[in-house]
């Protein structure tokens, strides 16, 4: 279930107006209408709500990467039901003067949806994933990187969720990364010896690779760069959503 919102977060629907032109890298202008919208709160300065939804396999780190995007801990690590339909968490945080646009500073909202695991190959598909939110600006795609085997479906429920053009909306991320020092390896030799899944998801996956090592402080440590990679991402899709479906049978 959703948090509710600070008094600051809720906005009166007469106070909404749409952001056009590029400005610090992260702007472009001809938005359209179902493209993000900035709202004034009280102190006049404006704030972008981008929803973020993780996609992973059990013990992945989901939570955790959630916890590293709002920088809290918010996410609890549990233990999933085999029923991809079951529930879900969604936390939401707003950065307060996250970036400046002409000028202005801007309040930058997270809304983030953490997904049940990833189904089985063995497990038949739900008729539908109320867990879905019906729009999404990024998905996070959360893979192990010291267990890439196990992952291997990820795009394809990505693209079973988003359609075709999911991939330029997600950002890999690799957790567990301290492995690849502790190998001596380098991001880029690790992927040049992955499986070719994950290789081509890295290539495919609009936002890049980022990767997240398991130290005890690395979700606060890594919650910086990981919310600047979704931002921009965003911007570069001009904020535009994914529309979800629901895994017809």
């Amino acid at each position: 279930m959703a948090e509710p919102d600070s008094a600051s977060d809720k906005k009166p629907a007469n106070k909404t107006k749409e952001i056009g032109e590029r400005h610090g890298g992260f702007y472009d202008n001809l938005f359209s209408n179902h493209m993000f919208q900035a709202r004034l709160i009280s102190d006049g300065s404006e704030v972008l709500t981008l929803n973020v939804l993780l996609l992973g396999n059990r013990q992945s780190g989901r939570s955790s990467v959630g916890n590293a995007l709002i920088g809290g801990e918010e996410f609890e690590t549990r233990c999933w039901a085999s029923d991809v339909s079951g529930t879900t968490d969604r936390r939401s945080r707003t950065f307060r003067r996250f970036f400046r646009r002409k000028g202005a500073e801007t309040d930058l909202r997270l809304v983030v949806t953490d997904s049940p695991p990833l189904p089985r190959p063995s497990q038949r598909r739900p008729a539908a994933c109320t867990w879905v939110p019906e729009s999404v600006h990024v998905l996070l795609l959360v893979v192990r990187a010291d267990l890439p085997g196990e992952d291997a479906q990820i795009a394809r429920f990505a693209e079973s969720l988003g359609g075709p053009g999911w991939c330029h909306h997600a950002v890999l991320v690799l957790t567990h990364a301290d492995c690849l020092k502790a190998a001596g390896l380098t991001h880029t030799s690790y992927l040049s010896q992955a499986p070719h899944w994950l290789r081509t998801l890295a290539d495919m996956a609009g936002g890049g690779a980022i990767y997240m090592d398991n130290s005890s402080d690395w979700p606060v440590t890594s919650g910086a760069p990981l919310r600047e990679r979704v931002l921009n991402l965003s911007a570069h899709n001009h904020h535009s959503v994914l529309m979800t479906t629901r895994l017809k049978t």
